[in-house]
């Protein structure tokens, strides 16, 4: 099956933690990737180290495929085959393109099922984050 809107992506050579901090409304640090301030409190994304313990993510960026804000379609012909695969997603915007966060035990999986719904995915970061 062939994504309408095939993308390039790459896997950003980071691991990262998704963390729920429901009484914050700004991290104490300043190590923090992405920031989501919802009334239910601060959701940040961070880098986690190699050998850091918890839920770990890796991240699938479209920055080669960069868009405008007004091309519909381009997360979820990304989110929608990963969805179909049941493997979980968590996603940061940017202005331009997406990083679309899966687990790291389930990152070759999602690079399959992408490749396979037509997108390319360089991998060459993928063997340091979950060999």
């Amino acid at each position: 099956m062939s994504s309408p809107i095939a993308q390039r992506l790459q896997v950003v050579p980071s691991v990262f933690a998704v963390d729920h901090l429901p009484h914050a409304t700004f991290p104490e640090d300043d190590e923090w990737i992405a920031l989501v301030r919802a009334p239910e409190g601060l959701t940040v994304v961070r880098e986690t180290w190699p050998n850091g313990s918890g839920e770990r993510w890796i991240g699938l960026y479209g920055g080669a495929t960069a868009h405008d804000l007004d091309v519909p379609g381009m997360l979820a012909a990304i989110v929608g085959p990963l969805a179909e695969a049941a493997i979980p997603v968590f996603v940061a915007s940017t202005y331009h393109a997406d990083l679309v966060l899966v687990p790291e035990q389930r990152a070759r999986m999602a690079v399959a099922v992408l490749e396979e719904a037509g997108h390319r995915v360089d991998t060459r970061h993928l063997q340091s984050a979950d060999g």
